[in-house]
């Protein structure tokens, strides 16, 4: 049964879905942000992120992965100017030293994965410079992994995964959950699925959306899927759907190649709710795979030589993954406006720094 379908189901227990509802908190006038103290909206997002660190906690450490404690600041960013990038890194000057903030801790896990060889897990924040809009955020909290071997390994890691976290808020804050979503038949439906999630390759989902207009966004030498396609084919093929070896050139250079002739990427993204919540990959294993990947898509050598020499030094098949926690709690609570997920707002604020500062 579909998201539409639970909707209307007749049958189903009637909910008002809008007992418990967003604030809308985004502004900054005086004592605007100091609404979401009353909200009961946001103590039970309060209560959803509590729930959502220590089911990942208690996940991780029973698939054998150690947690480790990451800086915010990196040279060496996940997204860089070139092909398969989809935004821009955010700049900062810290104790005099040029740098960024963080866009994914994934290659430090990767680092790291090195020190913890059974695996290796983070929750901080990401920094992304686009616009916020009713699905991004340019400040989010990203639960993020790195696991030894490859495609498949990770696949049924992140499986069960979401289906433990769906669990978890089903078992601890459904009554909640079904004030403010409505229903509560999508955390069911998740926790209670028999057997792995559906899944295609890329090529087998542009096929699906021939003749589908505005579903592939096709770049000549890459295409990759709109949110339009991702929802077309949750509601033709499965409302949770792995989507699988996209065209190297539309991912990052890091994700492993899939095929021999290096045209497809051995990755993997998860499509539920809006859309895309998890994405995920296998890693090059060395470093000779790290150099063809770089000249492939048109990327500096130098801006990754650390991350080349390690995998020369220690080459590992690793795989990993990120998923947005404010994506997947917009999903437990059918909300359609990412921005009424974080506790403090960052969006909308002034660019320049204020006269008078009205939120923390």
């Amino acid at each position: 049964m579909t998201l539409l379908d639970a909707a209307e189901d007749t049958t189903a227990p009637a909910v008002a879905p809008s007992a418990i509802r967003p604030p809308h908190t985004w502004g900054n006038a005086p004592g605007e942000f100091l609404r979401a103290l009353e909200s009961p909206w946001y103590r039970l997002v309060s209560d959803l992120q509590d729930l959502f660190l220590s089911s990942t906690v208690e996940y991780a450490r029973a698939r054998g992965l150690k947690a480790q404690y990451l800086p915010l600041t990196t040279r060496t960013i996940t997204c860089p100017t070139g092909l398969g990038s989809d935004s821009e890194p955010v700049p900062v000057t810290v104790g005099g030293v040029d740098t960024y903030l963080p866009d994914s801790s994934q290659f430090l896990l990767e680092y790291g994965i090195r020190l913890a060889p059974g695996g290796c897990y983070t929750v901080m924040p990401s920094f992304r410079g686009e616009d916020p809009d009713e699905t991004h955020l340019g400040q989010y909290s990203h639960s993020e992994a790195e696991i030894p071997g490859g495609l498949d390994d990770l696949i049924d890691y992140v499986e069960g995964y979401v289906k433990a976290l769906a669990k978890a808020v089903l078992e601890t804050y459904g009554d909640r959950v079904a004030l403010a979503a409505g229903d509560t038949s999508h955390l069911d439906r998740m926790a209670r699925h028999e057997g792995p999630f559906a899944r295609i390759t890329f090529e087998e989902a542009v096929s699906l959306l021939e003749g589908e207009e505005g579903c592939v966004r096709d770049e000549g030498t890459w295409r990759t899927l709109t949110r339009k396609g991702e929802h077309k084919l949750m509601e033709t093929v499965s409302e949770f759907l792995w989507v699988t070896h996209f065209d190297h050139l539309s991912v990052p250079f890091y994700q492993a190649f899939g095929d021999p002739d290096h045209r497809t990427a051995a990755n993997a993204d998860l499509f539920f709710g809006m859309g895309e919540v998890v994405g995920s990959g296998e890693r090059h294993a060395t470093g000779e795979e790290i150099r063809k990947a770089l000249a492939l898509h048109d990327v500096p050598e130098r801006d990754y030589a650390w991350y080349a020499e390690m995998k020369y030094r220690h080459p590992m098949r690793t795989a990993g993954f990120g998923m947005g926690m404010e994506r997947f709690l917009m999903w437990v609570l059918n909300h359609h406006d990412i921005r009424d997920l974080p506790l403090v707002s960052r969006v909308d604020e002034d660019r320049a720094w204020p006269r008078s500062v009205h939120r923390p």
